[in-house]
């Protein structure tokens, strides 16, 4: 009796949640088409069938990275507090940081696999993950909370390193004990925001609103879209 023809479409969709669960498990040192293929449960021919290669694999991976992020960035409300917006955003961040730590890695945290490097347009996905914060900034600006002047597209650029570091530093264990990521993430935030011009008791405040939106990182990973 012949063996029933899989969906390509399901097929695809199961090397693409299946290299993300490599990735979660082992890091991109364990992603390699022989083991993704007995995980997906086809062959190896299926894999450059559907990718053409493992780096093209992992390009797909990292573009269904980028659209899972700003699923996360767009389900934010617009706010009539641009800076509880800003912090929400930024709770976003780092949500999606510890929810896919390894896409994470492979978007921003410059880890390789089998010759994979990100392209411009790769990076382009990227940036346009900033254009959300970036609005916020240009709010508070026009809101009177940041000062009048300052240069949101430099800010956002500035808060986006701190993101980075913060769940890099997050992801390999160092913030620990009564100054944990969650603490360390409201504070960097206000402090963003005086520095930007924001009095100290309503960043305070606005931090606190948004953060407690939904914003707090979580500590779950949905599988990947196909």
């Amino acid at each position: 009796m012949s063996t029933p023809k899989r969906d390509p479409s399901e097929v695809r969709r199961r090397l693409l949640n299946e290299a993300a669960r490599v990735l979660s498990e082992g890091g991109p040192a364990a992603l390699s088409a022989r083991r993704l293929a007995k995980e997906a449960e086809t062959s190896t021919m299926a894999v450059y069938t559907h990718f053409g290669s493992m780096p093209e694999l992992v390009r797909a991976l990292t573009r269904e990275g980028f659209d899972r992020f700003l699923v996360r960035v767009e389900a934010v409300p617009r706010n009539d507090d641009p800076v509880a917006e800003l912090a929400e955003l930024c709770g976003v961040y780092q949500a999606f940081a510890r929810a896919e730590r390894d896409v994470y890695a492979v978007l921003f945290g410059g880890s390789t696999l089998l010759g994979f490097t990100l392209t411009d347009e790769d990076r382009a996905m990227g940036v346009a993950v900033l254009r959300h914060p970036r609005d916020a900034i240009r709010r508070c600006i026009t809101a009177g909370r940041f000062r009048r002047g300052a240069d949101p597209d430099l800010l956002v650029r500035q808060l986006f390193c701190q993101m980075h570091g913060l769940a890099q530093l997050d992801h390999v264990g160092y913030l620990v004990g009564v100054h944990g990521p969650d603490r360390v993430l409201a504070a960097m935030i206000q402090d963003f925001a005086v520095a930007a011009g924001d009095p100290a008791a309503a960043a305070t405040r606005s931090v606190a609103a948004g953060l407690g939106r939904g914003g707090s990182p979580d500590r779950g990973r949905p599988d990947l879209p196909g």
